[in-house]
């Protein structure tokens, strides 16, 4: 546990390290068919036992011949056809061509494809307009894999490339790592769910259906809960309820108000707080702690707040407990379309729209501004008091299109 004063700040490396270390490194693994194993993330290493291509085929609709006598305007007679499919047993004899069709498998006898554009066909024969060389237009049997090479290593989202690899060595099934299961928790008396009619300073809650697509997009599973009011009874309740889950993540509550309720319920309940409280603007508030085994992430009740941690220190921890085996973006940088300032004795990361590696700001830095946050596709890492002048570089999380 980490026990820091009131003045004293977790640095950000050191918080998400400590969240790393804290966190299961997988959740075991489970079965998945391959028709619904799209960016789920494989569990061992797989090995080819199918060469691709698993036989010698044309790579063209045209001719099987010896390329030796496929020559400047020779002549040689077609008798046979091989299309795609089974191998007919047929063998090329001298003088001969055999019709052949894009995957065909290549006769006995021939070496070479002559494409149908290369040849004229008068009747049962063709003259060759342009000489082939031998395997021109053959793809060889395992040019592409061979049997034994591993095609997916542990850890590898599965996305359609990778896929299409399984399906082509007639693998149905996949073992796969278990996604998290994220109860998604808002607090706060003033919020009501989008639908409901508005009363006196309340407003409508929109935490849990971002925080929900953030979990989806890093691997895992969003469990939202009921909006959950200011009062000791029903956080405990909410917190007794997402236990059941393998991580929570909580909006509001984790400041210093009175009505700020998280870390006091955690710790009634036989919980406790690991850290609290980093050097990062917007976000200062994020709390770490654990619920039994199950981690407990504490977001501040700005959206963008919320948004930027969940990026900073959610995400990650949910990549690993996925079975991924790299946790952030690499860093990246863009070059400042416009001046860009940090007054502030915290990084800061401010909310900019990238567009072919020029930032520009997206409207109000304030941790309320979700418009701006919602017109951005990155975040711009400024280090206390860093002015950054119209064309440096700075370093950038990309998060959207």
């Amino acid at each position: 546990m980490i026990t820091l004063t009131m003045n004293q700040l977790l640095m950000e490396p050191e918080a998400l390290a400590r969240v790393l270390a804290a966190v299961p490194a997988t959740l075991g693994t489970e079965d998945c068919e391959l028709w619904t194993a799209s960016d789920r993330v494989i569990a061992s290493d797989v090995y080819a036992t199918v060469p691709l291509p698993r036989f010698d085929n044309s790579s063209m609709d045209g001719y099987a011949v010896r390329a030796a006598e496929a020559v400047e305007g020779a002549r040689l007679v077609v008798r046979k056809v091989q299309a795609a499919g089974p191998a007919a047993g047929h063998e090329l004899t001298p003088g001969e061509a055999i019709r052949i069709f894009t995957g065909a498998p290549i006769p006995a006898g021939a070496d070479a494809v002559v494409m149908q554009e290369e040849c004229a066909r008068s009747g049962n024969a063709i003259v060759v307009r342009a000489r082939v060389l031998p395997g021109e237009n053959v793809r060889r049997a395992g040019d592409d894999l061979s049997a034994g090479q591993k095609i997916c290593a542990a850890g590898t989202t599965l996305q359609s490339p990778q896929l299409a690899l399984l399906a082509a060595q007639g693998v149905p099934r996949v073992q796969v790592h278990r996604r998290p299961e994220v109860a998604i928790v808002a607090t706060g008396n003033e919020l009501r769910p989008p639908g409901d009619v508005l009363g006196p300073g309340e407003i409508f809650e929109s935490n849990r259906v971002m925080l929900a697509d953030l979990v989806r997009r890093a691997g895992a599973v969003p469990r939202p809960l009921p909006v959950v009011p200011d009062l000791p009874e029903t956080h405990d309740e909410a917190f007794l309820q997402a236990q059941s889950k393998d991580v929570i993540v909580v909006a509001g509550g984790v400041s210093v108000g009175e009505k700020d309720l998280v870390k006091a319920s955690l710790r009634r309940l036989g919980g406790n707080v690991d850290l609290w409280r980093v050097a990062v603007r917007p976000g200062k508030p994020f709390m770490f702690g654990k619920l039994g085994p199950v981690p407990v992430f504490g977001l501040p009740g700005n959206p963008v707040s919320a948004f930027v941690t969940f990026l900073l220190f959610v995400r990650p921890a949910l990549l690993k407990m996925g079975g991924r085996t790299r946790y952030q973006e690499p860093g990246i940088q863009a070059e400042a379309g416009e001046e860009l300032r940090n007054p502030g004795d915290r990084p800061h990361y401010l909310r900019v729209c990238w567009r072919d590696g020029v930032i520009r700001l997206t409207g109000r830095q304030e941790s309320h501004a979700i418009f701006g946050l919602a017109q951005a596709n990155a975040l711009a890492r400024l280090e206390p008091g860093q002015v950054v002048r119209a064309g440096d570089r700075v370093p950038v999380i990309r998060f959207g299109d």
